[in-house]
């Protein structure tokens, strides 16, 4: 009868690189079935929200009475125009209604020819400035709006 011997390295070598390429592909295999138990919950929770959108549900939450719809209440968005020649600059804002306080504000400017620099708050507390700048190479005078956004 014959009997083995030690292992010869390279025995060693291959025994270990089928293990590790084993496991490798037992790991694929496990992390594939994952996105597919998270398919089925979420095809599980569509069922429980009878397939409304997100949006959809907003709506609705907007629509019942307590936080979410008197949330909505409490915030309204002013606006001011601005008017600029090229090469022109000047500050413009945006007023809250009296007893309001601006939270944020902000500007636009559709025709992507001006530049708004020192963006705040007034200094009492109830509108938003923005300085504007038109460049020289503007084609035109260049208008937008000023925004406000106030909490009552």
């Amino acid at each position: 009868m014959q009997r083995f011997s030690h292992s010869s390295p390279a025995l060693v070598v291959a025994l270990v690189a089928l293990f590790v390429a084993l496991s490798g592909t037992a790991f694929a295999v496990g992390s594939a079935v994952v996105p597919l138990a998270k398919r089925a919950l979420v095809a599980d929770n569509a069922k429980k929200l009878n397939g409304q959108t997100p949006v959809a549900l907003l709506a609705q939450a907007a629509k019942q009475p307590g936080p979410a719809s008197s949330a909505a209440s409490l915030i309204t968005i002013k606006t001011a125009a601005w008017s600029l020649a090229p090469r022109g600059e000047g500050n413009f804002t945006a007023t809250c209604d009296p007893g309001q306080k601006v939270i944020a504000g902000g500007w636009a400017d559709p025709g992507d020819w001006s530049s708004g620099f020192q963006s705040l708050p007034t200094a009492d507390g109830t509108g938003w400035t923005i300085n504007i700048f038109t460049t020289s190479s503007a084609p035109s005078t260049q208008s937008g709006s000023v925004y406000a956004i106030c909490l009552k």
